[in-house]
């Protein structure tokens, strides 16, 4: 087990649970499954079959099996709320409804989602001062966070170290994320964390590729070398997979961590409206556009052409913007395909077996 367990500060039994995030909504919700005898937890950490999840009893490691073709995104995850069955085997018996998660595509590129994080309230897009990031990678990462219903903020890393100037990193940065707060730190000199912290609320995700420096931010953020960090290729900026699994952890001044392993690819899956708030600037200009349904290549009366013609738009967002979109809509259409599928399966199967049941019965007449 992970030496962030048991956490660094132990809440008093009544408390605990208030401690990692539980509300009077999540009481409300639980009701039916305390009158069947079942304790509310929260899932602070997954491996293959098991779950540990922080009760008002503490630490338990539960068991939980996924139900017969059930999705994957139906699997317990870091962050969820959970009915659990105490016990000498404890067992996860329900999760509650998500109030948000972070979903994105499975690494194996099928249409099912994977869900990298439950119940988060801020998601921290990490981007390193110390290494060049593509603009396209803090776009999908963003798109993510607004996704999930969560608010998104960007901490540049290592800005005691920058590559470039943080000013002009900082600017260019922020032009990609309208609406989100861009915020330089340096985990070593302390700068900008006193800005960070009273930023973070609630439940807070750190996101971002292996290197980006997450693991580091938040020890910064623990008080306490908690979280593993590995060293940093000085050829290509990118750091070895320190973090293996998704972890909940309590912060000393209240809210929990989630930290996460670095991200290779970020998949979007069904995410139009995420994608919509990265881009606002473009769904504001095309309000204008003489039709509805503008395309933004060659018609007349465009308001986005018009604004790359005039400088005010880079042509860069807007092929990104269309990507996005593209890669979203098809995991979309997938999903549909495969649910359609699935239900067409189980429709052929119980057909097959009434006509056997019918069969049966006709030889016994």
């Amino acid at each position: 087990m992970s030496s962030t367990f048991p956490d660094p500060v132990s809440p008093s039994p009544e408390d605990v649970l208030r401690a990692y995030g539980w509300g009077e909504a999540d009481e409300n919700t639980f009701t039916a499954h305390r009158s069947a005898g079942l304790s509310p937890g929260r899932v602070a950490r997954v491996d293959r079959g098991h779950v540990t999840v922080v009760t008002a009893n503490g630490w338990v490691r539960a068991v939980w099996s996924a139900p017969a073709g059930a999705p994957p995104a139906a699997s317990p995850c870091t962050g969820d709320w959970a009915a659990v069955r105490l016990g000498a085997r404890p067992e996860l018996a329900a999760l509650l409804p998500r109030r948000t998660a972070i979903v994105r595509s499975s690494a194996s590129r099928t249409s099912h989602a994977q869900v990298l994080a439950a119940n988060v309230d801020t998601v921290v897009v990490v981007v390193s001062l110390a290494a060049s990031a593509p603009a396209g990678r803090i776009e999908r990462m963003l798109a993510l966070a607004w996704e999930s219903g969560a608010v998104p903020v960007i901490v540049l890393t290592n800005a005691d170290r920058p590559e470039r100037p943080i000013t002009v990193v900082r600017d260019e940065v922020a032009a990609l994320a309208p609406g989100v707060d861009t915020l330089p730190v340096s985990s070593v000199t302390g700068e900008g964390m006193d800005v960070l912290t009273a930023s973070l609320t609630g439940t807070i995700v750190l996101l971002g590729p292996s290197g980006a420096g997450k693991s580091t931010l938040g020890n910064a953020l623990l008080g306490a070398d908690l979280l593993a960090t590995g060293e940093v290729r000085a050829r290509d900026g990118k750091g070895r997979h320190t973090t293996v699994h998704r972890e909940l952890i309590r912060l000393p001044g209240g809210g929990v961590l989630i930290d996460t392993p670095g991200l290779r690819a970020v998949g979007l899956h069904d995410s139009r409206s995420g994608i919509e708030q990265v881009f606002a600037e473009i769904e504001d200009l095309a309000a204008d556009c003489r039709f509805s349904d503008c395309g933004h290549v060659s018609e007349p009366g465009c308001a986005v052409r018009a604004a790359i013609t005039a400088g005010d738009l880079p042509q860069r967002r807007l092929d990104s913007y269309r990507k996005l979109l593209r890669e979203s809509d098809w995991a979309a259409s997938r999903e549909d395909a495969r649910l359609r599928t699935e239900r067409d399966n189980q429709r052929k199967a119980i057909s097959r077996h009434l006509r056997a049941t019918y069969r049966f019965r006709n030889r016994q007449s």
